[in-house]
């Protein structure tokens, strides 16, 4: 007889009431993985975050990298999210089809957009995903008792708000049925406000903490993308739920850099002697 499997929990179940209270009430803290290892990817989703986001839109992530990350994870309490390259209803598909249970979809700029991005979701009648859980990693091959009739229970559709146009849409997208959350991006949202590279600037700040108060008016979780710790504290402060505080990328690029700034910069030791050759 096959094992009869329970999937992992999705982004949604970091934000009951019991998940909530096992943090002591702080947002849940996660990092993109942008460099496609498996082995990064172990690395990080054991290092006690709780969520990791494989990002699928800027960096070279495909279905087959998704998967061996996926499965890279799998062995450890980590909630796996994947942001997927574009509101695609096939993309959409794939990666769910491949195990993905939360899916940030980027650039959702209307109530329109985010009710596409829930048919993508869903298998009829409430939406349009194809069927193919026999043939699926996300059901386990059919080893998920009652896979179809609960796989609306079992993702979480994260759609992201990120453009001058979406903030002005912010209360209607999230009040989209079937939407579980909303991750603003500052830095495109800052690009399309005329301020590009500048997402720490007031205008960019107070747009993110009005896209904040509406998503909470409209009783879903929210997030934001903040790498500088007082940045990430303030957005919390104002109520964000989850706060992606870093990137597997970056921290290995200013650690390198630290490095070579020690060893080989103005820094550097001094002392030239070295050791015999061996």
């Amino acid at each position: 007889m096959p094992i009869r499997l329970e999937p992992q929990p999705s982004l949604k179940d970091l934000f009951t009431t019991p998940a909530r209270a096992g943090r002591n009430g702080r947002p849940a803290a996660g990092m993109f993985v942008s460099s496609g290892d498996p082995s990064t990817t172990e690395i990080c989703a054991s290092a006690g975050l709780d969520y990791l986001l494989l990002d699928g839109e800027h960096a070279p992530l495909g279905l087959e990298t998704v998967q061996s990350q996926l499965r890279a994870m799998a062995g450890y309490p980590v909630v796996p999210v994947v942001r997927v390259p574009s509101l695609d209803t096939v993309l959409v598909k794939q990666f769910l089809d491949l195990g993905a249970q939360s899916l940030v979809i980027p650039m959702v700029d209307s109530a329109a957009d985010a009710e596409a991005a829930v048919r993508a979701m869903h298998y009829p009648p409430h939406g349009v995903r194809g069927v193919g859980s026999a043939l699926a990693r996300s059901a386990r091959w059919n080893r998920i008792p009652d896979y179809l009739n609960r796989a609306a229970d079992l993702v979480t559709l994260v759609v992201q708000v990120e453009s001058a146009a979406a903030v002005g849409n912010a209360g209607q997208i999230a009040a989209v049925e079937g939407v579980d959350g909303i991750f603003i991006g500052p830095s495109d949202l800052a690009a399309s406000m005329g301020l590009l590279g500048q997402q720490d600037h007031p205008d960019v700040v107070a747009a993110v903490k009005t896209v904040i108060d509406q998503v909470k008016a409209a009783g879903k979780f929210v997030g934001v993308n903040a790498f500088a710790a007082d940045r990430a504290r303030d957005y919390a402060a104002a109520g964000a739920d989850f706060v992606n505080v870093g990137a597997d990328v970056a921290l290995l690029a200013r650690a390198t850099e630290a490095l070579a700034d020690t060893w080989c910069g103005t820094t550097a030791p001094t002392d030239h002697h070295t050791a015999s050759p061996r």
